[in-house]
């Protein structure tokens, strides 16, 4: 018969051995869940900006200024998930002439959340559009001095947009260093002008920022003059040969004569590209031959892998290369006859 000795002995050793047990599998428990939290991070690490990988994308919008009784937005995407405290950031400036356009419609959404999911944080912005319910527009009828004017007014509104990112950069975990500018049409010819400007403090001890790169999506600058070494940046540029608003090459805006008002010579993707290869920066020149205006959308839903490769490749990697890509197409446009832009 087991004595009260042999009892009270054998229930402490079946508590000890209970806890015991209890320490090994919260030991187990912790470790699996470690280890599930260290590939879950590497995963997120090793597919960050080559691939998709994040599922969730959170949206804020907010104020980043106030200009003539205007509140200008920008929608910020954010990666849900993300342990990073310094992320690639990409800055989507619409298109619409400067009188139309928003940051939200769904080409832009689409883009911005899949940009979000390679794990960038992306801000898409309004800016004032200086040509809206104007007569002339931002056509032959609007004086060249004017249309430079709402291009440099663009131009300070997305700095201001990029200060206020840089300002709460500790709170949208941004990296300043690694801001690339992306837009479209009117957006492409705001981002172009900013991009090539030279670094700019934005309020940081850390001293001057330069923009990491450059995507436009149909674009053009009025001056080549801007871009030199200090100022040149790595550059992803989309355009149609046959583009009937922005010249794909050297040619007046909108293709204006030269008694119109508007008459003003702009500098498209091929000779951007072509001053960039002189200075011995990256570039990515992306033609498709024969294509209108709708270049200035079409990258947003059909070139989204190659935008995913520039900002990978040269930005994230610093790939010292130019690349020019052809997509076949018959070019007519007679303003360029002398050249074949389509050549291989």
């Amino acid at each position: 018969m087991e004595s009260k000795t042999d009892s009270i002995f054998h229930l402490h050793s079946f508590a000890r051995n209970d806890y015991i047990h209890q320490k090994k599998d919260m030991r187990r428990y912790w470790l699996v869940s470690f280890v599930f939290i260290a590939l879950s991070i590497l995963t997120h690490a090793q597919g960050r900006y080559q691939s998709v990988a994040f599922d969730e994308i959170s949206t804020e919008t907010v104020t980043y200024a106030t200009k003539d009784g205007e509140n200008l937005d920008l929608d910020i995407y954010l990666p849900q998930g993300d342990a990073e405290t310094e992320r690639a950031t990409i800055i989507f400036v619409h298109g619409g002439g400067f009188s139309g356009g928003t940051r939200n419609s769904e080409k832009v959404v689409n883009f911005c959340n899949e940009m979000a999911s390679h794990g960038y944080v992306v801000a898409s912005i309004s800016y004032r559009l200086l040509r809206k319910g104007t007569p002339e527009g931002f056509g032959c009828l609007c004086p060249a001095n004017v249309k430079l004017n709402t291009i440099d007014a663009a131009v300070e509104d997305l700095q201001d947009a990029t200060f206020f990112l840089i300002e709460n950069r500790e709170q949208y975990a941004i990296d300043p260093q690694r801001i690339i500018l992306a837009g479209s049409s009117a957006g492409a010819e705001t981002v172009l002008a900013a991009a090539y400007k030279p670094p700019y403090c934005y309020g940081l001890d850390s001293g001057p920022v330069s923009f990491a790169g450059v995507i436009s999506m149909a674009g053009a600058i009025a001056d080549t003059t801007v871009l030199y070494d200090e100022s040149a940046v790595p550059s992803l540029l989309f355009h149609g040969t046959d583009d009937n608003l922005v010249p794909y090459a050297t040619a007046p805006h909108r293709y204006c004569g030269q008694d119109d008002p508007g008459y003003l010579m702009m500098n498209g993707s091929y000779t951007i590209a072509e001053k960039l290869e002189k200075l011995g920066v990256p570039f990515w020149l992306h033609t498709s031959c024969g294509a209108a205006h709708e270049i200035a959308n079409k990258p947003m839903t059909d070139y989204v892998d190659e935008v995913v490769d520039f900002c990978y490749d040269f930005v994230i990697k610093g790939v010292q290369e130019s690349r020019r890509t052809i997509v076949p197409g018959v070019q007519k446009d007679p303003k360029y006859e002398q050249f074949d832009f389509c050549e291989d």
